[in-house]
């Protein structure tokens, strides 16, 4: 086991009488919260979103892979149920509005957690400190401080906040990758007339956006759980609206990792997405295209002003497709700008803490086979900072919420001082989502997102 990183000297330090800054009030981050509550660290909540919720409100039309009974935190429970809430049935696949409606908002509305949340407050920067990260001598003990740009009735106000440690539980939701396949955006993807024709991964096309897509052509890119939700709303509306064509494409080869463990995932929900996906392939609701990494786009030249070409492959195997609209259900990646001036301990590759990286490397692990793992995995150099919830994943899609409520919890220990609570793990068997090692272009999220939903 690693050495627990020390997030404070043992002398006390003006920075022990401040709280504990959680960043985000998404499901991780509240939970936090609640944690912090239950051991003692006095939490600050800051919210960029009007309320709590932010991300996952923008795919509340999206059920759930994992049922209630997966998606609550202990702590939060707990003050739910202290102020008289009762929990949802246990067994039941929640949507995400309702995750947003039946949970987080009834907790945001619990004293405890109301007096301490701040929404409309993005944090843009984190240091610690009056000196930049190169100064090391005497950082350890002074606060961090994190630049707070607030959106009030009289305009933008920056304001700082001092704290004793930081949670970043902000998710990726905000971070979406490119539809380029190395990284970086396909040639044209910025383009003006190209950009109306992009949405991101979930898109409501069987409610608000529905006009967007019955009778049209609509790409979608990607090969995670998002975009196996958008293919089979679109393949429901392909039956209901005449004219309307589904097509999909993916990087790879082989369709069967998306496909998933199907009847050996522990999580029923999950496997049926798989199958029912199988199922609109091979009967021609969806049409496949394989091998297929996109690599330019351009605006459709006729006159009509609308549509967008898209070229995938390369060299001789490049071909073009024309469609109205592209769906980039390509995955998420953490948002690192803000954290420029921490001392970070990140994997070059995964982008998440090196001690958690080869314990999710999407290239080796499924969802069931990442363990617990809590305050030692996710410390860094800078003493007290910690990612969690999904943002601690970095690139890698295999997130489930009831990893991120564990790992708030032995945060929450560690900086009370209990090590031994903090190291004290423990999750949910969850089977198989995947019947080989996927690759990176999984979907990662949101956000914020925290996943388990059927969206991720």
């Amino acid at each position: 086991m690693q050495q627990m990183t020390s997030t404070a000297p043992s002398a006390p330090s003006a920075a022990d009488a401040l709280p504990v800054a959680v960043i985000g009030a998404g499901p991780v981050g509240l939970a936090a919260a609640a944690h912090l509550l239950e051991h003692g660290p006095e939490p600050l909540i800051l919210e960029a979103g009007d309320d709590v919720g932010a991300a996952i409100r923008q795919w509340g039309h999206i059920r759930l892979f994992s049922p209630w009974r997966y998606d609550l935190d202990s702590a939060s429970t707990r003050l739910l149920e202290a102020a008289g809430w009762e929990q949802p049935r246990p067994t039941a696949l929640p949507w995400g509005r309702e995750i947003v409606e039946d949970y987080l908002e009834p907790l945001a509305q619990v004293p405890a957690i109301r007096d301490r949340l701040r929404t409309r407050s993005r944090v843009v920067a984190v240091t610690r400190g009056s000196r930049d990260k190169t100064h090391v001598r005497g950082r350890e003990g002074e606060p961090f401080v994190l630049r707070v740009r607030r959106r009030t009735e009289a305009g933008l106000q920056v304001d700082e906040v001092r704290a004793r440690a930081v949670i970043d539980a902000t998710g990726t939701w905000s971070a979406p990758n490119p539809l380029g396949a190395a990284g970086l955006p396909a040639l044209g993807e910025d383009a003006p007339g190209v950009v109306p024709h992009l949405t991101g991964a979930l898109p409501d096309a069987l409610g608000e956006e529905r006009q967007r897509f019955a009778g049209r052509h609509t790409l979608v890119v990607g090969a995670g759980h998002s975009a196996t939700n958008t293919l089979l709303n679109l393949a429901q509306l392909a039956r209901e609206e005449p004219g309307t064509q589904v097509h999909w494409a993916i990087r790879g080869q082989d369709p069967g990792r998306t496909y998933g463990g199907r009847d050996a995932d522990g999580l029923p929900a999950r496997g049926m997405l798989g199958t029912r996906l199988q199922r609109a392939v091979e009967s021609g609701a969806v049409q496949l295209h394989a091998q297929a990494s996109v690599s330019a786009l351009r605006p459709v030249e006729d006159g009509k002003g609308h549509g967008v070409v898209v070229t995938v492959g390369d060299g001789d195997s490049a071909r073009e497709l024309t469609v109205d609209t592209v769906v980039a259900a390509t995955g998420f990646r953490p948002e690192l700008d803000m954290l420029r001036e921490l001392r970070l301990e990140l994997d070059p590759a995964v982008e998440a803490p090196v001690r958690l990286a080869p314990l999710i490397d999407p290239e080796i692990h499924s969802c069931g086979t990442v363990p617990a793992h809590g305050a030692d995995v996710l410390a860094h150099p800078e003493g007290g900072f910690f990612l969690a919830g999904m943002k601690s994943y970095g690139r890698a899609p295999t997130f489930l919420l009831a990893t991120g409520y564990e790992q708030v919890r032995s945060i929450a220990a560690h900086l009370a001082g209990d090590d031994a609570v903090a190291r004290d793990l423990t999750l949910p068997e969850t089977g198989v989502c995947s019947v080989a090692a996927p690759e990176p272009e999984l979907i990662g999220v949101p956000t914020g997102v925290a996943h388990g939903r059927t969206g991720d």
